[in-house]
């Protein structure tokens, strides 16, 4: 076998290694765990009564509630409620 027929073997070898092992922690605390699939986390926030919602907003917003939601240690889905609720709730 020629060597550019070995070193092909050699990369597939490497690839399929590298496609089944799991994620080094470096990447993340829960890099490790398991994942969901989209469908599954779908269904989970479906059940939840969790509706996806898209808006547009201007950078300097979204910087502000980012860094409310970073000073709080909350998710920006949590600190999104909370917002709109209590401006709702006012008028």
């Amino acid at each position: 076998m020629k060597i550019a027929g070995q070193d092909k073997i050699k990369g597939r070898t490497i690839d399929a290694a590298r496609s089944q092992g799991a994620t080094p922690d470096r990447f993340g605390k829960d890099a490790g765990a398991a994942a969901l699939s989209r469908r599954e986390r779908r269904n989970l926030e479906q059940a939840r009564g969790l509706v996806p919602f898209a808006v547009k907003l201007d950078t300097d917003l979204v910087q502000r509630i980012q860094a409310l939601a970073q000073e709080r240690k909350a998710g920006l889905n949590e600190l999104v409620t909370e917002l709109l609720t209590k401006g709702l709730d006012s008028k």
